[in-house]
């Protein structure tokens, strides 16, 4: 660990610069972040002194293939983004926790002493808040037997709440790797933390999310990722450059809220399940699709029309998700967009995650997703998508963001459209960080 004042030092010289052009992937960042960097440096010792203190990084992700896979142990493609959580923190002597994060009020939580599940538990006061989510992932790390302690930590992020970036995910990756980083020297590997930051979010915070945002938070890169065993994930790293293929990474927010739409969320893998069930199988991963198809005519009088779509979604994505990876592994970019805009196409028609049937009046992603074809260029069809590029739903979907691979050439008139309709900074232009959960120094 450093001083602050050395830190400071460290993050102004003219080599951290390298160190910042390796993380976030964009020329016109460094300067930014040594601004961000040293604010937060300076605002760790307001708020607990002038000790020394280690400097910690999550991102974000992107969900590029296999929307709602992962809770049915399915296939997905999905990368770290070079928007991040940092943290400059420092452990205590006791076992005190706490943590601000910019923009919100001081949270302080006291950890038990014993490493047991039922010293451990979690409060149901809790569920549903930031202080469940930090017991928790203390919880996953002590009980599997890592090293857990008192910590202060002032946190900044650029991942967005309610973006469809994951920043759940990023903050349980960011405070896993403290923990990690101040009692275990880095020693608990990146998929340990996201098992241990899906296990605080579904036990703790009262969500049943899958494992895909965790793993893509804590790992970092372009990854295909087969939960066939989510005990113990497949993980391949899939080498590509998208800027070098002459494409950017669009997100936008299309500023719809997320108010009441836990029920339409939860939903998704309930329908899912309900039809597995019907099999004698918790998720849809365990029963052959053929043995699903020639169910059909059955599962619509026992279940409904709408599992059935979710679970035909199901398969079909589950496969795009591999070719999507083999594609860019060939750069194969036609063939790679091409599967994008089937993903798209099948999450509006079939998975139905595009808008909520509650609210038929506000339509959001449905709106963005018209004008990203008139803007693309890709109402006609004619044109190869290397051309147009291709716009889809992201992440759970219902009143998120949008996500659009743009040749370089339409960028800056894709961001001009999408801005007017949202508002200004509304579409984000990302890239692909290789890095998950890191301490920077």
């Amino acid at each position: 660990m450093r001083s602050i004042d050395e830190s400071i030092r460290l993050v102004k010289a003219p080599e951290f610069r390298d160190r910042l052009l390796e993380i976030y992937r964009d020329p016109g960042r460094p300067d930014r972040e040594v601004q961000r960097y040293e604010a937060s440096l300076l605002r760790f010792r307001e708020l607990f002194g002038d000790v020394p203190v280690e400097i910690f990084s999550a991102p974000g992700r992107t969900e590029i293939g296999g929307n709602h896979t992962d809770h049915q142990h399915g296939e997905v493609l999905a990368a770290s983004i070079n928007d991040d959580a940092i943290a400059v923190a420092a452990p205590r002597e006791d076992r005190t926790i706490r943590v601000l994060s910019e923009g919100y009020s001081m949270i302080r939580l006291e950890l038990p002493e014993s490493s047991s599940h039922a010293a451990h538990a979690p409060i149901p006061e809790e569920e549903g808040t930031t202080r469940g989510l930090i017991r928790g992932m203390a919880a996953g790390i002590a009980t599997r037997g890592y090293r857990v302690g008192g910590f202060d930590a002032y946190i900044t992020s650029e991942v967005l709440g309610g973006s469809g970036l994951s920043s759940s995910a990023a903050f349980e990756t960011l405070i896993g790797t403290i923990l990690s980083g101040l009692y275990n020297e880095m020693a608990i590997d990146s998929v340990t933390i996201a098992k241990i930051g899906q296990y605080a979010e579904n036990i703790y915070f009262g969500k049943p999310c899958g494992l895909m945002d965790q793993m893509a938070c804590s790992v970092g890169s372009l990854c295909h990722m087969d939960f066939a065993n989510p005990e113990d994930p497949r993980i391949e790293r899939v080498e590509f450059d998208l800027v070098s293929a002459g494409f950017a990474l669009c997100i936008t927010d299309t500023k719809g809220s997320h108010a009441d739409l836990t029920p339409d969320y939860a939903a998704v893998p309930a329908e899912m399940k309900s039809v597995a069930a019907q099999f004698g199988k918790e998720v849809l991963r365990e029963v052959p699709e053929e043995e699903f198809t020639a169910a059909i005519p059955t599962l619509r009088g026992k279940l409904g029309d709408r599992p059935v779509l979710r679970a035909i979604h199901f398969y079909e994505e589950n496969r795009r998700a591999a070719a999507e990876a083999e594609a860019l592994r060939k750069k194969d970019i036609e063939g790679f967009l091409r599967s994008v805009r089937a993903s798209g196409d099948s999450s509006f028609k079939f998975l139905q995650n595009v808008y909520t049937g509650r609210d038929v009046q506000h339509q959001n992603i449905s709106l963005a997703l018209a004008v990203s074809e008139s803007v693309l260029g890709l109402a006609d069809g004619q044109k190869p998508l290397t051309e147009t590029g291709v716009a889809r739903v992201h992440g759970g979907g219902f009143a998120g963001t949008i996500q659009a691979f743009v040749p370089e050439a339409k960028v800056d008139t894709y961001r001009s459209a999408m801005d007017a309709l949202f508002g200004d900074g509304a579409c984000m232009v990302l890239q692909i960080r290789k890095y998950g959960g890191i301490r920077v120094f």
